[in-house]
């Protein structure tokens, strides 16, 4: 395959974890990937240590917790006058031990300026790019904690996901409001809310965009990832724990590869062609499944919610609807 005729996939948050290895999955399948992340050292790195090759891949500079920083990586995106195929929205921070909310550039609350609203405008940016591919897909990186439809969408720990009412959002979301439902700061639960948020605004950008654009929109999760840098921020005795519990009791965990290749597959596969779902192999891995669509929760699926969660990110992160 010349270099003209590879597919070009986004993948945000690609330095390391499932993002590395859904690069890795991706330009095994001749693919070529812009690899989106903060730190370029550690990316370039990872490259070399992973075997991805040089020719296949791009490496730019975005921090999703900086609105100024997702525009600046748009604009180089499209320096390159690339075609684009496919968008990973992978990237996330999770930093379950602060006791007060750390504050984007913006003065949000991080977790979901980076999880939720720097995906949200790079989204709505390159909607108009991917429309013009014979194989648009927009894959988000879902999580089982956000999920009450699941177990582990219902462990209380430090509290469900629960946007409420929007509340915080209404109120501008600005120091001192730090919760999407204007709650108390809970940092565990501002991870969930902002991954709920992903998975909602997945189903929305189908319900408005699919039929006009034929982009397929889709969140997965592709088991539990015990052991990636996700959870570098959390207690030594959790990272050494946490994974012997999801292999041993659980029977939860998936490699990094297993999961990157997951992701590639929902990226590139045709079986994957399906608009307005969330894939999912399951909470407890079994050899030889096959990947099936989990339903969502009820507030992952209610409408009314889901359309004002749209316009009030379309505010906060001063944006407008793409032109279609």
């Amino acid at each position: 395959m010349s270099a003209s005729e590879r597919p070009v996939a986004i993948v945000t948050g690609a330095s390391s974890g499932v993002g590395l290895y859904a690069t890795k999955a991706l330009t095994d399948r001749g693919w070529r990937v812009i690899m989106a992340c903060r730190d370029l050292d550690k990316t370039r790195r990872a490259v070399a240590a992973t075997g991805i090759p040089d020719d296949q891949i791009d490496v730019l500079h975005i921090d999703l917790g900086s609105l100024a920083s997702v525009h600046a990586f748009i604009k180089t995106f499209s320096a390159l006058d690339l075609p684009l195929d496919a968008l990973v929205c992978n990237a996330a921070v999770y930093r379950p031990l602060l006791k007060e909310p750390a504050r984007s550039p913006e003065g949000y609350e991080l977790s979901v300026a980076t999880n939720h609203f720097g995906h949200f405008v790079l989204m709505l940016a390159l909607l108009p790019a991917l429309k013009a591919s014979d194989h648009a897909r927009l894959i988000t990186l879902g999580t089982v904690t956000a999920n009450s439809e699941e177990f582990g969408g219902r462990i209380p720990i430090p509290a469900p996901a629960d946007l409420g009412e929007l509340q915080g959002l209404e109120a501008g979301f600005k120091d001192p409001v730090a919760m999407i439902n204007g709650g108390p700061f809970k940092a565990g639960k501002a991870y969930k809310d902002s991954k709920l948020c992903n998975m909602i605004i997945s189903r929305e950008l189908h319900r408005r965009y699919h039929e006009a654009t034929g982009v397929v929109f889709s969140t997965l999760y592709p088991g539990c990832v015990a052991d990636t840098e996700l959870f570098r921020a959390t207690p030594g005795v959790f990272q050494t724990v946490f994974p012997w519990f999801q292999k041993t009791i659980t029977k939860g965990y998936v490699t990094q590869a297993l999961a990157g290749e997951r992701v590639a597959q929902v990226v590139a596969d045709p079986e994957f062609n399906v608009s307005g779902v969330h894939w999912s192999w399951g909470n407890r891995q079994k050899d030889g499944r096959e990947a099936f669509h989990q339903k969502l929760s009820a507030q992952a699926e209610n409408q009314t919610r889901a359309e004002r969660l749209w316009e009030l990110s379309l505010h906060l992160c001063g944006v407008a609807e793409p032109e279609i």
